[in-house]
């Protein structure tokens, strides 16, 4: 099990190309499944997330071949195997967005129960009752979720939404299966998620019939059959986002390539707000800290609010505010388990129900932490390049789930991150 040893503080400069987005490049692969024939992906990440997707993939009967960096092509004419096995689905949830697709096309599928980062319950109903609602038979035997619609779907008006807002991987099941139903399907507090767009648009160049793009209201029209497609996913503005933090956390400047701000809106006025600049340049940004880090309030929220997978990566920047700064998690409320290992970096943390109380300190200092999630994961990375001497992270196999190589991609900039085996 590998770990980090991160010499800080650094400051970052240069130019950092973001790679295409996991969240949009999971799902769509799925989507894959819907068209027999040989389908053409271009800006998939090569990230450990993506590799258990692969061999998901491969294990329904699909191939699947990596060509140049970011190209891959999914064969699926051939699914024989409508299995979504434990052993591969336990490692991420977003495995479970095989079980839209394989209903539709198969009449049939079996997926375990998902697994996935420890950041709170995250229950499938909905997705289940959506696809009951387009007319499938679903039971749970064994932990595995079992669908069956031997005659076919059929097109329904579903409403997805649930306690802490529309679920984006609901939305996805939900929309993959109703292309292949008949008639029409209308899709209420549908996920508006650029990552849902992207398979929206996606689909409808697969032949699917998909309007409300964007929008809370899906409405599909069911086609007979998809066919393969050629289509290049959006840029992460996860991994975006970080690299923005990065850039402030440090008092750097750095300039990000492939960066889509419009899908960022909320991220960008966050960061102005908290004295970072960042201003557009050809088809990226560049940011820059000014030497002070002014306190804000954040609360996460569904798109276009801000991101909970952003949350941590801005506590570890707030920690260095001058002054007090509340963030509030209204999508996962126990996605806190950085801020033990935060606090253990010398910031002032407290945790009140589902938010965190920050108080900004002068400077963090290194210590030996505990990587509990991705997202945390980044927050660590970030906070070590930001503190004095050098900070251990413990368990980085998370990190590479979201985020290729990153180590590679921040020492030419000015990091010291080195990756070394755990004694």
């Amino acid at each position: 099990m590998d770990v980090f040893r991160i010499e800080g503080p650094v400051r970052l400069s240069g130019q950092v190309p973001v790679n295409g987005s996991k969240n949009a490049a999971l799902p769509i692969m799925a989507a894959a499944i819907l068209a027999e024939g040989q389908s053409s992906l271009a800006g998939v990440p090569n990230l450990s997330d993506v590799r258990v997707f692969v061999e998901l993939l491969k294990s329904l009967g699909c191939g699947v071949e990596r060509r140049a960096e970011g190209d891959m092509l999914i064969d699926s004419t051939m699914i024989d195997n409508p299995v979504g096995d434990y052993e591969i689905v336990r490692k991420m949830r977003a495995s479970i967005c095989i079980l839209g697709p394989l209903l539709a096309r198969c009449g049939r599928a079996e997926v375990s129960m998902p697994g996935g980062c420890a950041i709170g319950d995250r229950p499938i109903n909905l997705h289940v009752r959506g696809l009951r609602q387009l007319g499938a038979e679903i039971h749970l035997k064994n932990g595995y979720v079992i669908a069956e619609a031997p005659h076919g779907l059929t097109g329904a008006s579903i409403f997805l939404g649930g306690s802490f807002g529309s679920t984006v991987l609901g939305t996805a099941n939900v929309l993959m299966a109703a292309t292949l139903a008949k008639g029409r399907t209308v899709i209420e507090s549908a996920a508006c998620e650029p990552e849902i767009t992207d398979l929206a648009n996606c689909l409808n160049d697969m032949g699917a019939r998909i309007s409300g793009i964007g929008s809370p209201r899906l409405v599909i029209e069911g086609v007979s059959q998809l066919k393969p497609v050629r289509y290049t996913v959006i840029p992460d503005r996860i991994e975006a986002g970080t690299f923005m933090v990065a850039a402030a956390i440090t008092n750097g400047e750095l300039e990000l390539v492939n960066c889509r701000l419009d899908d960022m809106m909320a991220v960008v006025d966050k960061l102005r707000g908290i004295g970072i600049a960042v201003e557009p340049k050809g088809n990226g940004c560049t940011v820059a800290g000014t030497g002070k880090i002014i306190p804000a309030d954040i609360t996460t929220q569904p798109y276009p609010g801000f991101p909970t997978d952003l949350q941590a990566q801005f506590m570890a920047l707030l920690a260095l505010a001058q002054g007090n700064s509340l963030v509030i998690e209204k999508i996962f409320p126990d996605r806190f388990m950085h801020v033990a290992e935060l606090n253990r970096m010398a910031a002032d943390l407290r945790k009140e129900g589902p938010a965190v109380v920050v108080a900004g300190v002068e400077k963090l200092v290194a210590a030996p932490v505990m990587a509990s999630d991705l997202r945390a994961s980044a927050a660590l990375v970030l906070a070590g390049m930001a503190a004095e001497g050098t900070t251990t992270i413990n368990r980085v196999y998370h990190i590479d789930r979201g985020y290729e190589r990153i180590e590679e991609r921040l020492n030419p900039l000015g990091a010291k991150i080195r990756r070394e085996e755990a004694p």
